[in-house]
């Protein structure tokens, strides 16, 4: 059987583009929560049931998140002898997969899993690598939306060298999937590695740029061959991406840490962010012990709504201006957010005076004519209007915080 798995592997990497990823998936970036930030490996199915529970009574379903992500750890450490099929943890999860997607859908919400383009998952369990339409089909059958993929224990399988050859690797399984039948979102963790933007669209429906997240402002935590980074260096880290991100294929700047240790001023940040750079906004809290605050934050709709815009172009830095980072996104029906964020360690005062700066975005081929435009603002942190674009801002703003509002002309 195994050796049978092989070469139909083999064969799957000739086979020419007929299948293709399930389209009118993920026309806005995706919204959920995955289990990875808070409980690595220790994830099991009272946790994923209270979890699916409080996306109803905290009001995140009604915010927009939908999908309820399983991620490393849930399987057991190797696969069963006789049918090669993955196992799911009997500890974990002694009710199987099947019967907590069918709890996660019997909310309103949706079910996703993990899994490895490699020998071995990146916390040592079976990985996919020759089992690709064996492990669809099974995915299917469980009833799972949303496919997270990563990338560890990869290399030479047979002489093809899937290192060397990403977008095939994640291909097959792109394949697998939709030979199974079930529509799913497909998330390829490879983290910007093999420059995953420039093949992905037509293979998954979102791609991590960078290795995973850590809840800090502006560092790199190095662990040898790999490194976990900050807010901001992940933020950085790619250049001239944003062109290769939009409805159904989205630039992934991974899973949240809001609530994980930030304070408040950059949880803010890191939400607005996330939204502004039109990212999967993937929950990676424990959320039964979230607090108001945070709460509130991440079920504003209005900030949300950035994130949502169907327009779906990705923002971008518009400048930096005395200590203040200013980003920029397109809209829908001709409206634009902006960011201000303080980058300094201290609170600084913001005098900008809109008509000072011409703006331009060649990828939205729109711009702004101060002169000829007035647009009305909406601070969506403090959701109340604060004139408009003929008045000078001016505003305190604490250390690492951040002020987003909405432009819409009068109508």
């Amino acid at each position: 059987m195994k050796q049978l798995l092989t070469i139909v592997t083999a064969i799957a990497l000739t086979i020419p583009a007929m299948a293709q990823k399930f389209e009118g998936l993920a026309l806005t970036p995706p919204m959920g929560w995955n289990s990875w930030n808070t409980f690595g490996c220790d994830i099991n199915e009272t946790v994923v049931k209270e979890t699916a529970d409080l996306f109803i009574k905290l009001g995140l379903k009604d915010a927009g998140y939908e999908y309820v992500v399983i991620d490393d750890g849930w399987m057991e450490m190797e696969r069963d002898p006789e049918t090669l099929l993955l196992v799911p943890n009997k500890q974990k999860f002694p009710n199987g997969i099947k019967t907590v997607a069918d709890y996660v859908h019997s909310k309103g919400l949706k079910f996703g899993i993990y899994n490895c383009a490699g020998t071995k998952t990146c916390g040592g369990y079976p990985g996919t690598r020759g089992y690709e339409f064996h492990d669809a089909r099974q995915y299917a059958q469980w009833g799972v939306d949303f496919l997270k993929y990563d990338w560890c224990n990869t290399g030479s399988n047979g002489g093809y060298d899937y290192q060397q050859n990403a977008a095939a690797s994640y291909a097959i399984m792109r394949d697998a999937i939709y030979q199974a039948g079930r529509p799913m979102v497909f998330n390829i963790c490879e983290w910007g590695d093999n420059d995953p933007w420039l093949w992905g669209e037509n293979i998954g429906h979102s791609w991590r740029i960078s290795g995973d997240i850590a809840h800090c402002w502006d560092c790199e935590m190095s662990f040898g061959t790999w490194s976990k980074f900050g807010l901001w260096p992940i933020i950085n880290m790619r250049k001239d991406i944003r062109k290769y991100s939009g409805p159904g294929h989205w630039n992934d700047f991974d899973m949240l840490e809001v609530g994980n240790g930030f304070p408040p001023a950059e949880n803010r940040t890191h939400f607005v962010m996330w939204c502004m750079l039109a990212s999967p906004l993937m929950l990676g809290n424990d959320i039964r012990k979230m607090d108001e605050p945070t709460r509130l934050l991440v079920t504003n709709k209005e900030v949300i709504a950035i994130d949502q815009d169907k327009l779906g172009i990705q923002g971008f830095r518009f400048m930096n201006l005395d200590g203040f980072d200013i980003w920029v996104k397109p809209l829908d029906k001709g409206e634009w957010a902006f960011a201000f964020v303080n980058m300094t360690e201290q609170k600084r005062h913001l005098s900008y005076n809109w008509s000072d700066f011409y703006l331009k975005d060649g990828l939205a081929d729109r711009e702004i004519q101060w002169n000829k435009q007035k647009f009305l603002l909406r601070d969506l942190l403090a959701h109340k209007d604060c004139g408009d674009t003929s008045q000078k801002l001016e505003r305190d703003i604490e250390a690492h915080d951040i002020i987003v509002f909405r432009l819409y002309e009068k109508k």
